[in-house]
This record gives C-alpha cells, structure tokens and sequence, in this order.
C-alpha cells in the first residue's frame, strides 16, 4: 500500500513525545508497548511510569498528535495500559546512561 506509515516512522515520531518530569522521550523510556497498523489507522498500547504520573493526559495527545501528522496516518488510538508494569529495565541501554542507571 502507496505511503501507509512504517512502525519505525511511527516510533521516530514518538522520540519528539517527552515526559516533561524525566526529561527522556516516551519512546527511550521503554512506554511504547505494541504499535498495530491498519490502512491509515494506528493503534498504540503504552504505559506510563507510574499510575499516579500528572501528566499522562499530556503526554497521551502529544502522542495522539505527532503519530495523526505523520503522512498516511488518519486516525491514532492510543491505549494505556499497566500491565506489564513499567520498570527502568525497559529503559533502552542509552536512556539508562543518560539517567545514570
């Protein structure tokens, strides 16, 4: 299919979706948990780092809003889930060097 979005598109644009608390992109962080392509619709498992996290809404329609602007995307659905929990070992090995883990 001519200009459908790639999963890596998807999670490059994630990378601009930071937790402002962290300071580290949601993608780094290990918060993305399944990305589902379907046509021009996009669906998102992810997590935050703690259920009790203020500004999860935030961070949930920055996702919304940079995945909807990529070319191809008509429509992103964004689940948040607890399960797995998150911990620091999801962290990419980059992201627990700059947080010093």
């Amino acid at each position: 299919m001519i200009g459908m979005v790639t999963k890596e598109q998807i999670l490059e644009a994630l990378k601009e979706v930071s937790d402002p608390e962290i300071g580290m992109d949601v993608v780094n962080l290990g918060l993305i948990y399944d990305i589902q392509i379907n046509g021009d619709r996009v669906y998102i498992k992810m997590t935050m780092t703690a259920p009790t996290c203020p500004v999860t809404p935030w961070i949930l329609a920055e996702a919304q809003k940079v995945i909807e602007n990529l070319e191809g995307v008509e429509a992103a659905d964004i689940e948040l889930v607890w399960d797995p929990p998150w911990n620091p070992s999801m962290m990419s090995p980059e992201a627990r060097a700059e947080l010093n883990l």
